[in-house]
């Protein structure tokens, strides 16, 4: 029984986003390992951006970081 597990930020991703991601996994699993999609579980873990950090940050001041200024030029 394949169980794969996915975390991703909680951020803008559709139910039907995650529906594709369930469904092409459990191809792939089919397809390259001959693993039956009827015993295939695929777990979708969505994080806040506050609980998701990298380089001494959290996701959520990263992107401030990056966000563009909107002064016009």
């Amino acid at each position: 029984m394949p169980f794969v597990s996915l975390r991703i930020t909680r951020d803008g991703v559709t139910p039907e986003q995650k529906a594709q991601v369930i469904a092409e996994f459990t191809e792939t699993l089919e397809r390259v390992l001959n693993k039956r999609p009827d015993l295939t579980h695929i777990v979708i873990e969505e994080i806040d951006t506050d609980n998701w950090g990298y380089a001494g940050i959290t996701t959520t001041q990263y992107r401030k970081s990056q966000a563009p200024t909107g002064e016009a030029s």
